[in-house]
Protein backbone atom coordinates (compact mmCIF):
# COMPACT_ATOMS: atom_id res chain seq x y z
CA UNK A 1 0.00 0.00 0.00
CA UNK A 2 2.77 2.43 0.82
CA UNK A 3 4.40 1.67 -2.02
CA UNK A 4 0.92 2.98 -4.05
CA UNK A 5 0.59 6.25 -1.93
CA UNK A 6 4.36 7.16 -2.98
CA UNK A 7 3.92 6.44 -6.62
CA UNK A 8 0.65 8.36 -6.61
CA UNK A 9 2.64 11.32 -4.99
CA UNK A 10 5.05 11.60 -7.60
CA UNK A 11 3.31 10.76 -10.51
CA UNK A 12 -0.64 11.65 -9.70
CA UNK A 13 -1.18 8.31 -11.24
CA UNK A 14 -1.97 4.63 -9.59
CA UNK A 15 -0.45 2.05 -12.11
CA UNK A 16 -3.47 0.27 -13.89
CA UNK A 17 -3.99 -3.14 -12.38
CA UNK A 18 -2.49 -2.27 -9.30
CA UNK A 19 -5.33 -2.33 -6.24
CA UNK A 20 -7.00 0.84 -5.03
CA UNK A 21 -6.85 0.74 -1.61
CA UNK A 22 -9.13 3.56 0.29
CA UNK A 23 -5.70 5.80 0.91
CA UNK A 24 -5.15 5.81 -2.46
CA UNK A 25 -8.25 6.22 -3.33
CA UNK A 26 -8.38 9.46 -2.10
CA UNK A 27 -4.60 10.54 -2.38
CA UNK A 28 -5.85 10.69 -6.24
CA UNK A 29 -9.17 11.96 -5.73
CA UNK A 30 -7.24 15.05 -3.92
CA UNK A 31 -4.66 15.47 -6.63
CA UNK A 32 -1.91 15.04 -3.59
CA UNK A 33 1.00 15.12 -6.09
CA UNK A 34 1.15 18.85 -6.19
CA UNK A 35 0.39 19.14 -2.10
CA UNK A 36 4.33 19.85 -2.05
CA UNK A 37 3.61 23.22 -2.83
CA UNK A 38 1.63 24.66 -0.23
CA UNK A 39 4.08 22.02 2.00
CA UNK A 40 7.00 24.84 0.98
CA UNK A 41 4.95 27.88 1.86
CA UNK A 42 4.08 26.68 4.98
CA UNK A 43 7.66 26.21 5.39
CA UNK A 44 8.76 29.58 4.30
CA UNK A 45 5.86 31.15 6.55
CA UNK A 46 7.85 28.97 9.63
CA UNK A 47 11.13 30.03 8.29
CA UNK A 48 10.41 33.94 8.58
CA UNK A 49 8.97 33.64 11.97
CA UNK A 50 11.68 31.34 13.19
CA UNK A 51 14.22 34.02 12.37
CA UNK A 52 12.58 36.66 14.09
CA UNK A 53 12.18 34.56 17.19
CA UNK A 54 8.62 33.39 17.24
CA UNK A 55 8.60 29.91 15.95
CA UNK A 56 5.57 27.99 17.62
CA UNK A 57 5.91 24.35 16.63
CA UNK A 58 2.45 22.94 17.33
CA UNK A 59 0.31 25.95 15.87
CA UNK A 60 2.73 25.66 13.05
CA UNK A 61 1.65 21.89 12.75
CA UNK A 62 -2.01 23.00 12.49
CA UNK A 63 -1.54 25.70 9.69
CA UNK A 64 0.17 22.61 7.60
CA UNK A 65 -2.68 20.43 8.45
CA UNK A 66 -5.31 23.38 7.67
CA UNK A 67 -3.19 24.43 4.85
CA UNK A 68 -2.75 21.05 2.81
CA UNK A 69 -6.91 20.06 3.54
CA UNK A 70 -7.99 23.45 1.95
CA UNK A 71 -5.59 22.22 -0.68
CA UNK A 72 -7.22 19.10 -1.39
CA UNK A 73 -10.79 20.91 -0.90
CA UNK A 74 -9.46 23.10 -3.73
CA UNK A 75 -8.81 20.51 -6.05
CA UNK A 76 -11.94 18.75 -5.54
CA UNK A 77 -13.85 22.18 -5.77
CA UNK A 78 -11.91 22.33 -9.20
CA UNK A 79 -13.30 19.42 -10.55
CA UNK A 80 -16.71 19.38 -8.99
CA UNK A 81 -17.56 22.74 -11.16
CA UNK A 82 -15.17 22.18 -14.26
CA UNK A 83 -17.03 18.74 -15.03
CA UNK A 84 -20.51 20.52 -14.22
CA UNK A 85 -19.66 23.06 -16.29
CA UNK A 86 -18.73 20.91 -19.21
CA UNK A 87 -15.16 22.07 -19.46
CA UNK A 88 -13.82 18.68 -18.05
CA UNK A 89 -14.77 16.01 -20.57
CA UNK A 90 -13.74 12.98 -21.52
CA UNK A 91 -11.79 14.40 -24.55
CA UNK A 92 -10.40 17.27 -22.32
CA UNK A 93 -6.45 17.08 -20.66
CA UNK A 94 -8.03 16.98 -17.18
CA UNK A 95 -9.32 13.47 -18.07
CA UNK A 96 -5.76 12.37 -19.72
CA UNK A 97 -3.12 12.69 -17.31
CA UNK A 98 -4.54 11.73 -13.68
CA UNK A 99 -7.82 9.91 -13.19
CA UNK A 100 -10.56 12.68 -12.85
CA UNK A 101 -12.80 11.82 -9.76
CA UNK A 102 -16.29 11.92 -11.27
CA UNK A 103 -15.28 11.02 -14.83
CA UNK A 104 -13.59 7.76 -13.80
CA UNK A 105 -15.78 6.75 -10.87
CA UNK A 106 -13.64 7.37 -8.15
CA UNK A 107 -16.63 9.11 -6.16
CA UNK A 108 -20.20 10.37 -7.17
CA UNK A 109 -20.69 13.77 -7.18
CA UNK A 110 -22.34 13.59 -4.04
CA UNK A 111 -19.86 12.20 -2.54
CA UNK A 112 -17.48 14.69 -3.82
CA UNK A 113 -19.52 17.53 -2.16
CA UNK A 114 -19.54 15.51 0.92
CA UNK A 115 -15.90 14.98 0.81
CA UNK A 116 -15.45 18.74 -0.01
CA UNK A 117 -17.97 20.11 3.14
CA UNK A 118 -15.84 17.54 5.41
CA UNK A 119 -12.38 19.33 4.55
CA UNK A 120 -14.18 22.66 4.77
CA UNK A 121 -15.26 21.76 7.75
CA UNK A 122 -11.90 20.86 9.05
CA UNK A 123 -10.20 23.81 8.03
CA UNK A 124 -13.20 25.80 9.91
CA UNK A 125 -12.35 23.98 13.40
CA UNK A 126 -8.67 24.89 12.62
CA UNK A 127 -9.31 28.09 11.88
CA UNK A 128 -11.72 29.53 15.02
CA UNK A 129 -8.91 27.42 17.45
CA UNK A 130 -6.41 29.69 15.91
CA UNK A 131 -8.32 32.73 16.04
CA UNK A 132 -8.97 32.47 19.70
CA UNK A 133 -4.78 32.23 20.15
CA UNK A 134 -4.32 35.06 17.66
CA UNK A 135 -6.87 37.05 16.96
CA UNK A 136 -9.69 37.45 14.14
CA UNK A 137 -6.79 38.00 11.42
CA UNK A 138 -6.73 34.51 11.15
CA UNK A 139 -10.14 34.14 10.41
CA UNK A 140 -9.72 36.90 7.84
CA UNK A 141 -6.79 34.85 5.89
CA UNK A 142 -8.85 31.55 5.95
CA UNK A 143 -11.87 33.44 4.71
CA UNK A 144 -10.10 35.13 1.80
CA UNK A 145 -8.27 31.62 1.00
CA UNK A 146 -11.82 30.50 0.51
CA UNK A 147 -12.72 32.98 -1.39
CA UNK A 148 -10.40 32.60 -3.75
CA UNK A 149 -10.04 29.05 -4.47
CA UNK A 150 -14.07 28.44 -4.75
CA UNK A 151 -14.71 31.05 -6.69
CA UNK A 152 -11.45 30.23 -8.50
CA UNK A 153 -14.17 27.81 -10.55
CA UNK A 154 -17.33 28.78 -9.24
CA UNK A 155 -20.12 31.46 -10.48
CA UNK A 156 -20.43 33.96 -10.38
CA UNK A 157 -16.85 35.08 -10.19
CA UNK A 158 -15.16 31.94 -12.35
CA UNK A 159 -11.72 33.72 -12.36
CA UNK A 160 -10.23 31.30 -14.05
CA UNK A 161 -12.37 31.91 -17.52
CA UNK A 162 -11.59 35.61 -16.62
CA UNK A 163 -8.24 35.56 -16.96
CA UNK A 164 -7.56 36.18 -13.14
CA UNK A 165 -6.63 32.53 -12.00
CA UNK A 166 -2.86 33.27 -12.47
CA UNK A 167 -2.85 36.40 -10.36
CA UNK A 168 -5.46 34.35 -8.04
CA UNK A 169 -3.07 31.83 -7.45
CA UNK A 170 0.02 34.05 -6.78
CA UNK A 171 -2.19 35.60 -4.32
CA UNK A 172 -2.88 32.04 -2.73
CA UNK A 173 0.54 30.75 -2.42
CA UNK A 174 2.42 33.84 -2.23
CA UNK A 175 0.61 36.59 0.65
CA UNK A 176 -2.19 34.51 1.74
CA UNK A 177 -0.23 30.93 2.92
CA UNK A 178 3.07 32.39 3.54
CA UNK A 179 2.09 35.59 5.38
CA UNK A 180 -1.07 34.02 7.08
CA UNK A 181 1.49 31.41 8.61
CA UNK A 182 3.88 33.57 9.89
CA UNK A 183 1.01 36.35 11.31
CA UNK A 184 0.01 32.53 13.01
CA UNK A 185 3.58 32.25 14.94
CA UNK A 186 4.41 35.95 15.72
CA UNK A 187 0.29 37.24 16.02
CA UNK A 188 2.04 40.76 13.52
CA UNK A 189 2.57 41.18 10.42
CA UNK A 190 4.94 43.23 9.34
CA UNK A 191 5.88 44.84 5.49
CA UNK A 192 8.88 42.84 5.22
CA UNK A 193 7.03 39.47 5.21
CA UNK A 194 4.23 40.46 2.26
CA UNK A 195 7.33 41.40 0.44
CA UNK A 196 9.00 38.40 1.51
CA UNK A 197 6.02 35.99 -0.02
CA UNK A 198 6.31 37.24 -3.38
CA UNK A 199 8.99 35.48 -4.95
CA UNK A 200 7.73 31.98 -3.83
CA UNK A 201 4.44 33.23 -4.84
CA UNK A 202 6.16 33.86 -8.91
CA UNK A 203 7.43 30.59 -8.84
CA UNK A 204 3.62 28.73 -8.27
CA UNK A 205 2.15 30.93 -10.96
CA UNK A 206 5.11 29.69 -12.83
CA UNK A 207 3.54 25.84 -12.73
CA UNK A 208 -0.31 27.52 -12.95
CA UNK A 209 0.75 29.03 -16.73
CA UNK A 210 2.65 25.53 -17.45
CA UNK A 211 -0.54 24.17 -17.16
CA UNK A 212 -2.66 26.70 -18.74
CA UNK A 213 -0.10 26.61 -21.57
CA UNK A 214 -0.85 22.77 -22.16
CA UNK A 215 -4.06 23.11 -22.15
CA UNK A 216 -4.50 26.38 -24.21
CA UNK A 217 -6.10 24.88 -27.19
CA UNK A 218 -8.83 23.64 -25.39
CA UNK A 219 -9.40 25.78 -23.45
CA UNK A 220 -10.05 28.50 -26.02
CA UNK A 221 -12.17 26.12 -27.49
CA UNK A 222 -14.21 26.23 -24.73
CA UNK A 223 -14.25 29.77 -23.92
CA UNK A 224 -11.88 29.74 -20.73
CA UNK A 225 -9.90 32.69 -21.03
CA UNK A 226 -6.62 32.10 -19.33
CA UNK A 227 -3.98 33.71 -19.52
CA UNK A 228 -2.34 31.71 -21.47
CA UNK A 229 -5.57 31.81 -24.26
CA UNK A 230 -5.42 35.94 -23.72
CA UNK A 231 -1.67 36.09 -24.94
CA UNK A 232 -1.41 33.54 -27.56
CA UNK A 233 1.25 30.74 -27.25
CA UNK A 234 4.57 32.54 -27.93
CA UNK A 235 3.34 35.37 -25.62
CA UNK A 236 2.37 33.14 -23.11
CA UNK A 237 5.29 31.21 -23.74
CA UNK A 238 7.70 34.19 -22.87
CA UNK A 239 5.39 35.07 -19.72
CA UNK A 240 6.03 31.71 -18.18
CA UNK A 241 10.21 32.50 -18.89
CA UNK A 242 9.52 35.83 -17.14
CA UNK A 243 7.97 34.79 -13.99
CA UNK A 244 10.97 32.13 -13.45
CA UNK A 245 13.36 34.96 -13.99
CA UNK A 246 10.95 37.14 -11.84
CA UNK A 247 11.71 34.45 -9.10
CA UNK A 248 15.10 35.31 -8.94
CA UNK A 249 15.38 38.71 -9.62
CA UNK A 250 13.12 39.31 -6.71
CA UNK A 251 15.09 36.88 -3.95
CA UNK A 252 17.83 38.62 -4.81
CA UNK A 253 16.42 42.17 -4.49
CA UNK A 254 14.70 41.07 -1.01
CA UNK A 255 18.53 39.74 0.20
CA UNK A 256 20.23 43.07 -1.05
CA UNK A 257 17.38 44.94 0.76
CA UNK A 258 18.43 43.10 3.97
CA UNK A 259 14.37 41.80 4.23
CA UNK A 260 15.70 38.12 3.64
CA UNK A 261 19.07 36.41 4.82
CA UNK A 262 22.44 35.87 2.61
CA UNK A 263 21.82 32.44 3.07
CA UNK A 264 18.27 32.10 1.17
CA UNK A 265 20.43 32.99 -2.08
CA UNK A 266 20.82 28.71 -1.90
CA UNK A 267 17.57 29.17 -3.99
CA UNK A 268 20.19 29.84 -6.27
CA UNK A 269 21.48 26.24 -6.65
CA UNK A 270 18.09 25.73 -8.73
CA UNK A 271 19.53 27.59 -11.74
CA UNK A 272 20.52 24.37 -13.66
CA UNK A 273 16.69 22.82 -13.51
CA UNK A 274 15.45 26.70 -14.58
CA UNK A 275 17.74 26.47 -17.52
CA UNK A 276 16.54 23.27 -18.40
CA UNK A 277 12.59 24.81 -17.86
CA UNK A 278 13.41 27.82 -19.83
CA UNK A 279 14.24 25.46 -22.85
CA UNK A 280 11.39 23.60 -22.86
CA UNK A 281 9.32 26.96 -22.04
CA UNK A 282 10.23 28.14 -25.26
CA UNK A 283 10.02 25.22 -27.46
CA UNK A 284 6.55 23.73 -29.10
CA UNK A 285 4.33 20.49 -27.06
CA UNK A 286 6.27 17.14 -28.14
CA UNK A 287 3.54 14.97 -30.36
CA UNK A 288 4.53 11.95 -29.40
CA UNK A 289 4.83 10.73 -25.49
CA UNK A 290 8.21 8.68 -27.05
CA UNK A 291 9.28 12.12 -27.96
CA UNK A 292 8.86 13.58 -24.75
CA UNK A 293 10.50 10.69 -22.87
CA UNK A 294 13.31 11.53 -25.08
CA UNK A 295 13.65 14.77 -24.60
CA UNK A 296 12.51 14.69 -20.55
CA UNK A 297 14.48 11.36 -19.67
CA UNK A 298 17.32 12.47 -17.94
CA UNK A 299 15.27 14.72 -16.00
CA UNK A 300 12.82 12.05 -14.70
CA UNK A 301 14.59 9.55 -11.68
CA UNK A 302 15.93 6.18 -13.07
CA UNK A 303 13.34 4.22 -11.38
CA UNK A 304 11.07 6.14 -13.14
CA UNK A 305 12.73 6.17 -16.38
CA UNK A 306 12.93 2.20 -15.95
CA UNK A 307 9.14 2.14 -15.48
CA UNK A 308 7.55 4.40 -17.62
CA UNK A 309 9.47 4.60 -21.31
CA UNK A 310 6.26 4.37 -23.84
CA UNK A 311 8.95 2.49 -25.77
CA UNK A 312 8.39 -0.45 -23.78
CA UNK A 313 5.47 -2.55 -23.68
CA UNK A 314 2.05 -1.98 -21.65
CA UNK A 315 3.82 0.82 -20.29
CA UNK A 316 2.10 4.11 -19.79
CA UNK A 317 4.16 8.13 -19.42
CA UNK A 318 2.14 9.57 -16.89
CA UNK A 319 0.94 13.17 -16.75
CA UNK A 320 0.70 12.96 -20.54
CA UNK A 321 -0.84 14.99 -22.59
CA UNK A 322 0.75 17.79 -20.53
CA UNK A 323 4.19 19.13 -20.85
CA UNK A 324 5.28 22.70 -20.03
CA UNK A 325 3.77 22.15 -16.34
CA UNK A 326 5.84 19.08 -16.16
CA UNK A 327 8.56 21.04 -16.42
CA UNK A 328 7.25 23.82 -14.29
CA UNK A 329 6.33 21.86 -11.31
CA UNK A 330 9.97 19.91 -11.27
CA UNK A 331 11.51 23.53 -11.19
CA UNK A 332 8.80 24.86 -8.89
CA UNK A 333 9.66 21.93 -6.19
CA UNK A 334 13.51 22.48 -6.48
CA UNK A 335 13.51 26.47 -6.29
CA UNK A 336 10.98 26.48 -3.34
CA UNK A 337 12.57 23.49 -1.77
CA UNK A 338 16.44 25.63 -1.88
CA UNK A 339 15.01 28.47 -0.77
CA UNK A 340 13.57 26.83 2.56
CA UNK A 341 16.52 25.50 2.91
CA UNK A 342 18.66 29.27 2.83
CA UNK A 343 16.01 30.01 5.83
CA UNK A 344 16.67 27.26 7.70
CA UNK A 345 20.29 27.82 7.30
CA UNK A 346 20.34 31.08 8.30
CA UNK A 347 17.81 30.13 11.36
CA UNK A 348 20.45 27.56 12.46
CA UNK A 349 23.43 30.25 12.05
CA UNK A 350 21.57 32.46 14.25
CA UNK A 351 21.05 30.06 16.75
CA UNK A 352 24.67 28.89 17.07
CA UNK A 353 25.92 32.11 16.68
CA UNK A 354 24.02 34.13 18.07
Amino acid sequence: MIENWIEILRTCNLTQGKKMDPVSKWLLITRSCVFSMTVISAFLGGMLAALDGCFSPGLWILVLLGLVVAHGANNMVNDLFDEAGGIDTADYPRAHYAPHPILDGLVTRSGLIRAILLCNAVDFAIALFLTFQRGWPVMAFAVAGLAASVFYVAPPLKLKQRGLGEPTIFLIWGPLMIAGTYYVMAGTLPAKIWAASVPYGLAVTTALMGKHLDKADKDAAKRVRTVPVLLGRKGAQQATQLLVWAFYLSLTALVASGILPWPALLALVSLPKASRALVAFHGPIPRTTHEAFELAQDAIPKDLRERFDPSLPLSSYPLWPLWYVVWAVWWTRSAGAWFVGGLAAAVLARAVLG
